[in-house]
């Protein structure tokens, strides 16, 4: 079976158990966005698929083979990640950075191709950065900073990105703009995973929704098919209307007073 898929993982950190027995399959060619409370454990799945974390019993199968057992730089080659809050060596230029999802590619004994700066020059495009290639990367803005580091996980050009709260400490402007990024990027064909806390914005951009409480998955599905009053009740213990938004259709969930 294609594709990325977790079966029975149970996980946690220092004793304390995170997971428990979760089995989900990442549908291909989407837009997949993981919402829930805080410490729900959806970074440590997104860990998890991306071969960050070892659980403790169940697997994470990539195209129907336990992730434990690829090397390295082949899951490097086909899932991308940009984790949360990345830090960038300091002095290093947006183009050296975006350069350097070409690793997986290479070998001690390879030079850099034309294929890698090929794959450099279409990510900086495609994140609309080619402008500030000779810019210093703490130079920049926070909505910049994350383009380039979304550029940087499409330079390795893999099929499926994991992407760890992508729009965390940007204001609404940058938020938006990355979130289209992002959708433009699944449109094109890559299958992307994301981490989000504002359900509004998983239902808007989201083809597919995974919600998690308590290390658990409560429900999946299209965002108009799941996410009602009574998931945002059991999720956040909150009392919200769900109505559709009036241009796009999607949920929107206003708070109750």
């Amino acid at each position: 079976m294609r594709g990325l898929r977790a079966e029975n993982l149970v996980a946690g950190y220092a004793g304390r158990g995170v997971l428990h027995d979760l089995s989900v399959e990442i549908p291909e060619g989407e837009l997949t966005v993981i919402v829930g409370p805080n410490a729900c454990g959806k970074s440590t799945l997104l860990r998890l698929l991306a071969r960050l974390l070892t659980p403790t019993a169940g697997a994470v199968l990539l195209d129907g083979e336990d992730l434990r057992g690829i090397p390295t730089k082949q899951v490097a080659r086909r899932v991308g990640l940009l984790p949360q809050s990345p830090i960038a060596p300091e002095g290093i230029t947006v183009s050296d950075l975006v350069g350097r999802g070409r690793f997986p590619h290479q070998s001690m004994l390879s030079s850099w191709s034309h294929d890698d700066e090929r794959a450099v020059s279409a990510a900086m495009a495609a994140t609309d950065v080619a402008s500030l290639a000779d810019r210093h990367v703490d130079e920049l803005s926070g909505g910049q900073r994350q383009r380039v580091w979304i550029a940087m996980a499409l330079a390795q050009e893999t099929p499926i990105l994991l992407l760890d709260e992508p729009t965390t400490f940007l204001d609404i402007g940058h938020q938006h703009e990355v979130l289209e990024l992002v959708s433009r990027l699944r449109d094109e064909g890559r299958t992307i995973v994301a981490v989000l806390h504002d359900i509004n914005q998983a239902a808007r951009y989201a083809s597919h929704i995974v919600a998690m409480k308590d290390g658990r998955i409560v429900t999946r599905g299209a965002p108009r098919d799941v996410v009602d009053a009574g998931l945002v009740k059991e999720l956040f213990g909150l009392e919200a209307r769900v109505i559709p938004d009036p241009s796009t259709g999607a949920p929107v969930v206003l708070p109750g007073r």
